[in-house]
């Protein structure tokens, strides 16, 4: 597939292009594979506790995700920024936007971890879960709450270091993490009985400690880039936050913010609409959605390398090369996109008894995940082309078209809700709005508006 009909594939790529992309989407892959799977092994090991502190971090984990989730922007906003000004040769000026980012994840962090902090029992309540579970929740939430400021710095210091063109660091970074935070939860929970207190105590750990590996990565680039400038004397890059740039840093985070909110939205209202289809439904739908998560998490190592690259390349001042780039990774995005649609095609008679007993939901499950797998080469095309953009800072383009799909996929969903329907058709619902949402990116990945060239957007 050609976004770009004028470039050929090679026109303007410097030779090796593939193996740039590779180097950079598969360690980025691998860290992104990382956190569900140990997530999973915490899981397991709650649920030696029973069932209601299972259900509790179930609650605990949905709050968190959410809590977190809408502050994705600290890590590809940062990408795409840090990548620019490294393109353009300002290694100085890339890490100090860089440190931006994290001081304003710092700054985030606390005020959500404090918000946290203060209504974990009410967050805890609206799922309406059981008061067994909802208390194990709230102590898992208001231990957690320590947690956010690290987790958000993570992913801020992460994206800086995705920008400057490594994703390896916070890969090992990642491994090293999630395996003390095992490592801890078994020692906290099963050999010191500290129950559910003890697993989010791990967890808080775990991810400070990743915080601190990753702030001292980026500190260490900014010592070294001191230490050149000045040959021993004189004024450096500071390390100090600078109130009026972490204020611009925010406003430039905003309209990914928007857009990350936007998408939310969509997956709630197919989540509202799959639970008026009843119990069956509702239970196929939400493994094949645990699916399709998995699915994004492979797509999206293509997103974050064209984060990165299309950074790079527009601020070298090569719009050209950022075009065949993206003509390039379009490509491999859709080809992906074909290869875990087949998988999951192949699979879908099978995966469904790793989950449940229940013939109905079992029957509804291998129909809704046919229809994953067919639309995951859209998937491809619309996750690749909104990294590129993301990576092009295109922000604001990104949240008013987001907020535009939003509107049009409400009546699709009303009308799946009215219906009572099946997870498949559910699904099928949410094709339209990725079909909208491929023709809306590839129309603005045809024109010029986004390959703005220059070290800042």
């Amino acid at each position: 597939m050609k976004i770009f009909p004028s470039l050929s594939p090679g026109d303007h790529t410097q030779p090796g292009a593939a193996q740039e992309v590779l180097r950079l989407a598969v360690p980025a892959f691998a860290a992104l594979v990382a956190e569900p799977a140990f997530l999973l092994a915490d899981a397991a090991i709650v649920g030696r506790l029973g069932t209601a502190p299972l259900a509790g971090l179930g609650v605990a984990s949905a709050a968190l995700a959410a809590a977190a989730g809408v502050f994705v922007f600290l890590a590809y906003g940062t990408t795409g920024a840090v990548a620019r000004r490294s393109g353009a040769g300002d290694r100085r000026g890339a890490l100090a936007v860089g440190l931006d980012g994290v001081w304003l994840a710092l700054l985030l962090g606390v005020v959500t971890g404090v918000a946290l902090l203060l209504s974990a029992d009410r967050v805890a309540a609206a799922f309406g879960a059981s008061p067994a579970a909802s208390g194990a929740a709230t102590t898992y939430l208001r231990i957690s709450a320590l947690g956010l400021p690290s987790m958000l710095v993570s992913m801020a210091a992460t994206g800086v270091l995705r920008g400057l063109q490594d994703t390896r660091t916070p890969l090992v970074v990642a491994l090293v993490g999630f395996t003390a935070n095992i490592g801890l939860n078994v020692l906290l929970v099963l050999g010191l009985s500290h129950g559910i207190a003890g697993s989010a105590t791990g967890t808080v750990l775990a991810q400070t400690g990743m915080a601190v590996a990753l702030v001292t990565v980026v500190v260490r680039g900014v010592r070294r880039i001191t230490d050149e400038e000045t040959d021993g004397g004189g004024m450096g890059l500071p390390l100090r936050p600078h109130p009026w740039r972490v204020l611009a840093a925010a406003r430039l985070g905003l309209p990914l913010l928007v857009r990350t909110l936007a998408l939310r939205g969509v997956l709630l209202l197919t989540t509202w609409a799959a639970a008026a289809g009843g119990d069956v439904s509702l239970a196929a739908y939400q493994v094949s959605a645990t699916v399709w998560t998995f699915l994004t998490f492979a797509l999206d190592a293509l997103a974050i390398a064209a984060q990165a690259l299309t950074g790079r390349a527009l601020g070298a001042g090569d719009a050209d090369e950022a075009r065949a780039l993206t003509s390039l990774m379009v490509r491999w995005g859709v080809l992906a996109g074909v290869v875990l649609g087949l998988l999951v095609l192949v699979t879908s008679p099978l995966v469904p008894a790793a989950f449940t007993t229940d013939p109905a939901v079992r029957a509804a499950l291998t129909g809704a995940l046919v229809v994953v797998a067919v639309q995951q080469p859209l998937s491809g095309l619309v996750f690749v082309l909104d990294g590129v953009l993301i990576g092009a800072g295109d922000g604001r383009w990104l949240a008013g078209a987001q907020i535009l799909l939003l509107v049009a996929y409400l009546p699709v969903a009303l009308a799946v809700r009215g219906v009572g329907a099946t997870a498949a058709v559910l699904w099928c619902g949410f094709a339209v709005f990725m079909a909208l949402r491929g023709l809306a990116l590839s129309w603005r990945a045809r024109g010029d508006a986004w390959a703005v060239v220059g070290a800042a957007r």
